[in-house]
């Protein structure tokens, strides 16, 4: 079986590429600058823009299934471009489409979803075979929050120190999309995915702590402390406000574990402790 993976040199579409060659599959990625994209051996690199569809003329020849990532594009095209690309894929034989979507297609959180819940409508009403796999909170993110602080100084500093998270390690949403483009079964399904435990920012450093090998410290700073330090580490203004803005919210309604992860897996998902250790290089001084 042919796979296409758009987002190939993502956050997830990179594990995407690497789970699917170890299943055997062949891969082909899609990216828009082939000579950087330093994909893995055995790999079809084509270089061609979703938002340009001229570029996109025999990507989708031969393709049986595909991995879509519409949460990068331009939200005000994101729906038009989406539709002219499944219209191509489905012209060209593709069956199924797995979507990365986000769990604020669940939750509403205004000024996220709305744009997502229009990338899934399109994709539903294309007639190929579609999956949507909504992740919440990525863990990896913490690289830009708090990494800087965690690699200079072993310290977290956040502004509400007992608002639950469940962030979810970048391979298990990797491995959700891989099952449904490599299994019968996932048709017509949205899997909403979390990480394995509920915690605490203060108990989120000590995970942290215990996957790095060594002690890191908590301190509670005020929200306007919280967002300086975002933006210091080179957040930009807005998405600053918007993550401190879930975290309030998360402070009045915790969200829950979901159970979806396991249901398509078999297994438990990774732990924060196991995706800092995996993160070890990037999050050491």
């Amino acid at each position: 079986m042919t796979i296409l993976v758009t987002g190939a040199t993502g956050t997830v579409g990179r594990v995407v590429v690497d789970q699917l060659l170890a299943a055997g599959q062949r891969v082909r990625a899609l990216t828009r600058n082939p000579a950087t994209a330093a994909l893995p051996e055995g790999v079809q690199v084509v270089g061609a823009d979703l938002a340009q569809p001229d570029t996109l003329r025999g990507v989708f020849d031969g393709v049986d299934r595909m991995f879509y990532l519409g949460g990068v594009l331009d939200p005000a095209r994101a729906a038009d471009i989406t539709g002219q690309a499944v219209e191509l894929a489905a012209r060209a034989g593709v069956r199924g489409i797995v979507h990365l979507s986000g769990i604020a297609v669940t939750v509403r959180r205004p000024g996220s979803y709305e744009m997502l819940l229009d990338i899934e409508q399109v994709i539903e009403a294309s007639g190929l075979e579609w999956t949507h796999v909504r992740p919440g909170e990525f863990a990896v993110n913490k690289l830009d929050t708090w990494g800087q602080s965690i690699r200079a100084e072993d310290v977290v500093r956040n502004a509400f120190p007992d608002a639950l998270g469940v962030p979810i390690h970048e391979a298990d949403i990797a491995e959700v999309a891989t099952v449904a483009l490599t299994r019968d079964g996932h048709a017509g399904r949205a899997y909403s995915l979390s990480g394995p435990q509920a915690l605490s920012h203060r108990e989120q450093a000590a995970a942290i702590g215990d996957g790095l090998g060594r002690e890191i410290r908590f301190e509670a700073v005020t929200y306007g402390q919280a967002r300086s330090a975002y933006i210091q580490a080179g957040i930009p203004m807005d998405i600053a406000e918007y993550i401190l803005g879930y975290q309030a919210e998360y402070a009045e309604e915790p969200p829950a574990v979901s159970p979806d992860f396991e249901r398509v897996t078999g297994r438990a998902g990774r732990t924060l402790a196991v995706w800092a250790a995996d993160h070890a290089a990037e999050l050491t001084g």
